[in-house]
């Protein structure tokens, strides 16, 4: 069921078109990311979408809504720099964000519970937040965004700043959620969104210039890769392959060769029988597909 569908949203400051004009839908209980380099429009896209920006134009409809209803009770929102006030415990913190999101005090200190452990902070609940690590804010921050039940969570950047330990407690938190509310995320980290989204949506220069599932994208994008490394510069090997079978393309890069292949079994048993024959300085031999990171860079450069 679709939660939110964005039509032609656009954001100018001043003479300057920053999003150009991008449509997406987003889907109940999905975790979609948005991906692009740093400047490509991502943290101004999310807040027009959560109500902190207004669009130049466009429409963001929400299921059941209206153009000109106010949504933003819709949707739980984490900046990616969020502000704590250290002097509060994380109980009262969320018990405070509850009243502000409209709970009764009853309703707020249960969903405060219920939060805790769904987090995994629980046990910290009475520890002041300026004595929190940066993982464990994050969980808070995240809870907070959800304590109203929002039909939306947009979370900018949520592990970009985490050390490898609290970026794995949060993406695995978010695995949890999308499974009762659609996640929107941003990241430039291909890695994350590898792990943890079933949509992607790459973001360039301020155009959506791709989206889908990973595995739509792995069938329009992908290609069987062998990577070749060398005790030696590798440059000088790379003749012997392409001319062998049909490359498509191939990168080097020092003592290694990334060969793009048609036929993968084909290029498999030619690759192997030059290195044998030649008796080549081979150090390792791999056959792989493109990853998440060679698929974006290549969609745009297009």
């Amino acid at each position: 069921m679709s939660v939110v569908h964005v039509k032609n949203l656009k954001k100018n400051y001043q003479k300057h078109e920053v999003i150009k004009g991008i449509d997406f839908e987003l889907m109940d209980k999905k975790c979609i990311a948005l991906l692009g380099a740093n400047g490509a429009g991502k943290t101004t896209t999310l807040q027009m979408l959560s109500g902190l920006m207004k669009p130049t134009n466009g429409e963001i409809l929400f299921s059941g809504s209206r153009e000109g209803d106010d949504f933003r009770h819709l949707i739980g929102y984490l900046p990616q720099h969020p502000v704590f006030y250290d002097w509060m415990t994380g109980r009262e913190f969320l018990e405070y964000a509850g009243k502000l999101s409209g709970l009764s005090k009853k309703d707020s200190k249960k969903r405060t519970q219920e939060l805790l452990e769904l987090v995994g902070i629980e046990e910290a609940k009475n520890r002041r937040i300026g004595k929190y690590s940066g993982g464990m804010k994050q969980r808070l921050g995240i809870a907070q965004a959800i304590i109203h039940r929002p039909k939306l969570v947009i979370l900018d950047e949520p592990v970009s700043a985490l050390d490898p330990f609290g970026r794995r407690e949060v993406l695995e938190l978010m695995g949890r959620l999308k499974k009762e509310t659609a996640i929107l995320f941003s990241t430039h980290i291909l890695n994350d969104a590898e792990e943890v989204c079933d949509e992607i949506l790459f973001l360039h220069n301020g155009r959506l210039v791709e989206s889908g599932t990973m595995e739509q994208l792995r069938d329009k994008h992908q290609q069987a890769k062998i990577d070749l490394e060398f005790k030696e510069d590798a440059a000088r090997y790379a003749d012997l392959f392409t001319a062998l079978v049909k490359v498509q393309s191939h990168a080097i890069k020092r003592n290694k060769i990334s060969f793009f292949v048609e036929d993968i079994e084909l290029a498999k048993i030619g690759f192997l029988k030059v290195i044998a024959e030649r008796n080549l300085p081979l150090v390792k031999f791999e056959i792989s597909r493109t990853s998440l990171e060679e698929v974006f860079m290549k969609v745009v450069e297009k």
